[in-house]
């Protein structure tokens, strides 16, 4: 077993060598509240989110998830959940979006295929996790649309699959904005509201 460090601010993690970690590593890996992603064979792990992040997921969720639910358009899940795609085997992202019509990559246990959206939101020890390798790899699996929450800037990003392996510059938009996502036209998501209300908002 060899002990590295993943290229991001994530801790050590033991296991097989960098690059060689597959689905069957990540499934003998314990129940220990910690969050494993294999990206390109590399094992990334973080800790419990804290309770800001889980705020935000949560107001999220009640103003996409389930409105898109009520309206018969689709299922949003949140972490941990795993989520199989090419060079991503799996990831737990923060959020994920699966319109309608693409329900069927939601398997047992988890999901394998490319969600419409997945959305990520930062903390102090995944800024360059989110921004640069998980920015890369879900343009290089896919995945149409990706926002990355950002809780001191109280900001949204979205990125936008322009071509094959590549997003588009972000549209960003502030807490005093509302915005839709690509997916989800009839679905107004106000930037300000992910973070009121908070009962802590240590980052």
């Amino acid at each position: 077993m060899a002990t590295f460090v993943v290229p991001t601010d994530a801790p050590r993690v033991a296991g097989p060598p960098l690059g060689h970690w597959t689905l069957a590593d990540w499934e003998s890996l314990p129940d220990d509240g910690n969050i494993y992603e294999i990206i390109q064979g590399v094992l990334y792990m973080s800790t419990a989110p804290s309770p800001l992040h889980q705020w935000i997921s949560q107001q999220f969720y009640d103003q996409v998830g389930y409105p898109a639910k009520q309206r018969g358009l689709g299922r949003c899940f949140y972490a941990p959940i795993g989520v199989i795609m090419p060079g991503c085997d799996p990831v737990q992202p923060d959020l994920v979006f699966i319109k309608a019509e693409h329900t069927n990559i939601i398997r047992a246990k988890r999901i394998e295929g490319i969600p419409d959206l997945i959305v990520e939101i930062l903390s102090p020890g995944n800024r360059s996790y989110d921004e640069e390798v998980k920015l890369s790899a879900y343009a290089n699996a896919g995945v149409p649309e990706y926002a990355i929450i950002d809780p001191s800037a109280r900001t949204l990003r979205l990125f936008a699959l322009r071509s094959p392996g590549e997003y588009g510059p972000p549209n960003e938009f502030g807490a005093g904005q509302s915005m839709r996502f690509g997916c989800l036209p009839d679905i107004p998501l106000e930037i300000g509201k992910l973070f009121e209300g908070a009962p802590d908002t240590t980052l």
